[in-house]
């Protein structure tokens, strides 16, 4: 989820975050309207320190921008806006949060800037020009403070006394997924080694000033080496990305929404042995979108489609890991919320997502055996799915259950269109920062998202894990 471009930078570096935030609270704009059971507050970002500057001096000299600590409606994830989808944020971005139970303030975080999940540049979605710039956002659990700050660094990616400017329209978003619908299903929360620690993590913010974690200093040596993709076997049927194949369609123009209600969730179902496909696997259990209470009057109306799946891309979420399972439907709530009212993107981005305990959620809408196209992998969002990991796992182990449940995902969805887990493919990119546009890569078929683009994500202790992802899903396909 975090491009290199965007990376975290060392806190103690600038004197810039050192500078008075006033007590003043900053004029709020007006909130966007939000359902009964979920609502977004929008503040925005206003000179810290600055001297009396107006917000667009202090964007071209540099001053930092921010929200003085404040109180606010209820909230639990909260990020950073801005006007432009293109601008790059060319600074650092820093909250810290008011525990509403015991009124403890947090450390100061990081927000990443988030361009890397996203839709394709030329696809309708991409296009779309109520499309925002978007840090990474961050679940914080039941708040009602919060504190900001944002810092520009100069083109050198070092903090400076003379940055450039900031994007237009900063804002900070703190969003309440609500109570959700009066049924929902139940989340299992079987397995206490996967719930947070009592003990704040460094993948949930560390406070302004200390040293990284010997933990996460070792974090290059978890990344499972570069493969050698010429030795992977293909899937056996016909790549159609191949010269000698036609070309593919675009994606399909939007399809009418069902009539029927749909389920809380589906239910573990064994493997359809009349499929055309020899290589085939149980679908697990699956959430669904009215299972964990998506609003749908939130997304846009209508769905498209790709012509098949041939990959599935690996992320993981940036949000933190300081949630427990039963959270995970609210969590989803606030992301959804996230990508479609803060950043304006159709719909949830990724196609499914994976908690600490295993569950399987329903994440973009259009059925969860077709081939929806997503906003997950910035290039490669055709003929692919992406499958999103709650939390942080840049140095934390993902839970032996996340990890099956991707397995599980994977071998079930990709037996549907005949793809090997353990094998590679060819998607044509989008246009991206590793691949240009029209380039045909060669990927697994299992990939992690920083391999269709340069990008950290899913975090170097995700990525060591895709090996085991690929042989198990291969395995329950039963080859």
């Amino acid at each position: 989820m975090r491009a290199f471009l965007a990376s975290s930078i060392g806190v103690a570096c600038t004197a810039a975050l050192a500078l008075p935030l006033t007590l003043n609270p900053a004029p709020a704009r007006a909130d966007r309207v939000g359902s009964a059971d979920g609502s977004t507050q929008s503040l925005p970002l206003l000179p810290l320190g600055g001297g009396g500057l107006d917000r667009g001096a202090a964007m071209s000299s540099g001053a930092a921008l921010g929200v003085a600590p404040r109180s606010v409606r209820p909230f639990s994830l909260v990020g950073v806006v801005w006007d432009d989808a293109s601008a790059r944020l060319g600074g650092q971005v820093q909250v810290r949060t008011r525990e509403a139970a015991t009124g403890a303030w947090s450390a100061w975080r990081d927000l990443e800037a988030l361009d890397d999940d996203a839709p394709d540049p030329d696809s309708p979605e991409g296009a779309q020009s109520r499309q925002r710039g978007g840090t990474t956002p961050l679940w914080v659990g039941d708040s009602n403070g919060v504190q900001a700050r944002v810092s520009p660094r100069g083109g050198s990616g070092v903090l400076s006394a003379q940055p450039a400017g900031l994007p237009s329209g900063l804002r900070l978003e703190l969003v309440d997924p609500g109570r959700g619908p009066a049924t929902v299903a139940r989340p299992l929360t079987t397995d206490p080694s996967a719930e947070p620690s009592p003990e704040p993590s460094s993948e949930t913010g560390s406070e302004t000033g200390s040293a990284p974690s010997s933990e996460a200093s070792s974090e290059t040596g978890m990344e499972e080496p570069p493969a050698d993709l010429s030795a992977s076997p293909e899937a056996p049927q016909a790549d159609p990305d191949d010269a000698s194949a036609p070309p593919e369609p675009e994606p399909s123009e939007l399809t009418p929404e069902p009539s029927t209600a749909p389920p809380l969730e589906l239910p573990e179902e064994p493997p359809n042995t009349s499929s055309a496909h020899p290589y085939t696997a149980p679908r697990p259990r699956i959430v669904t979108r009215a299972g964990w209470g998506a609003d749908e009057k939130l997304r846009e109306k209508g769905h498209r489609y790709t012509k098949t799946v041939k990959a599935a891309f690996v992320h993981h979420t940036v949000t933190g890991n300081a949630y427990s399972c039963s959270q995970a439907p609210s969590m989803m709530r606030s992301i959804y919320r996230y990508h479609v009212s803060s950043l304006g993107w159709r719909d949830f981005g990724y196609n499914f997502a994976v908690d600490k305990c295993g569950n399987i959620y329903e994440g973009r809408s259009g059925g969860v055996a077709k081939a929806v196209q997503g906003a997950h992998t910035r290039g490669f969002n055709t003929n692919s799915m992406g499958i999103a990991v709650l939390g942080t796992y840049s140095s934390k182990k993902p839970s032996s259950k996340a990890v099956k449940a991707v397995a599980k995902l994977t071998a079930w969805k990709l037996g549907l269109f005949g793809r090997n887990p353990s094998g590679t493919t060819h998607l044509k990119s989008a246009g991206g920062n590793r691949f240009k546009k029209g380039t045909k890569a060669k990927l697994r078929v299992i990939s992690g998202h920083r391999d269709g683009y340069n990008t950290e994500c899913p975090g170097n202790a995700l990525y060591a894990k895709l090996g085991t992802v690929r042989s198990t899903a291969a395995r329950l396909q039963g080859r």
